[in-house]
């Protein structure tokens, strides 16, 4: 998927995510794995969001 077939937001939640993994970098090496397993757990929280299938009518 290149930038213009993004859905919209997808600028937004790149800047986001990009912020939060600096933020994560930015702390002590033993504070960085509680960080990424947060943000992993949320990311995947997100996505599998999408996954939930409707019942038809």
């Amino acid at each position: 998927m290149t930038d213009d077939e993004a859905p919209s937001g997808g600028a937004e939640l790149r800047g986001e995510l990009l912020s939060r993994l600096r933020v994560i970098e930015d702390q002590p090496l033993e504070a960085r794995s509680g960080a990424y397993s947060q943000l992993h757990d949320e990311l995947r929280t997100r996505l599998e969001g999408g996954d939930v299938s409707t019942p038809r009518a």
